[in-house]
C-alpha cells in the first residue's frame, strides 16, 4: 500500500509536482534556518517559492519589518546556495498557538459552604437553578 502511495506521489502525471514542490519547499526551509539570524529564523518560516520569489511568513509585523530590511541580504544568501531567488516577500502569518492545558484543579467546599447551598437547594423548587445547585453539590468536593 505504502509503495503504491509513494509511486503515485512521485508519478508526473500523478501528485509529482505536489512532491517535488514540498520537497523543495524543505530544502529552503533548512537553507532559511541556515543563513537567517537564529532569533529570526525561530519566529518566521518559509511559506512558499514560485517563479524565484520566496514568500516568508512572519509571526508579527515587527518580525516582518526586521525580515523586509533584511530582504536583499536573504535573497543573496539563497542565491549563494543556488537557489534561484529574484525577490523575498514577507507577510505576516501569526503561528496557531498551542495552548497547554492546565489541569483542573478542584478546590473543595467548606463544610458551612456545602451545607448553605444543600439548604439554599431544598428550599427551592423544581427548576434548572435547582438542578445545578444538586448537580454541583454531587460534583463538589466538601471539605470536613
Amino acid at each position: 500500500m505504502q509503495n503504491l502511495l509513494e509511486n503515485y506521489l512521485e508519478a508526473a502525471e500523478g501528485a509529482g509536482q505536489v512532491l517535488a514542490h514540498a520537497r523543495l519547499l524543505m530544502k529552503l526551509a533548512r537553507l532559511y534556518e541556515k543563513i537567517a539570524p537564529a532569533h529570526l529564523s525561530q519566529t518566521s518560516c518559509v511559506a512558499n517559492y514560485k517563479s524565484g520569489i520566496i514568500v516568508i511568513h512572519a509571526a508579527n509585523s515587527a518580525l516582518a519589518a526586521k525580515l523586509r530590511q533584511m530582504a536583499p541580504t536573504l535573497a543573496a544568501e539563497f542565491s549563494k546556495q543556488g537557489v534561484q531567488c529574484n525577490e523575498l516577500k514577507v507577510k505576516v502569518q501569526a503561528r496557531e498557538v498551542v495552548e497547554k492545558s492546565i489541569g483542573c484543579k478542584q478546590k473543595p467546599l467548606s463544610a458551612r459552604t456545602g451545607q448553605e447551598l444543600a439548604g439554599l437547594s431544598n428550599s427551592l423548587p423544581d427548576s434548572p437553578l435547582r438542578s445545578a445547585l444538586e448537580h454541583l453539590l454531587s460534583r463538589a468536593a466538601i471539605k470536613q
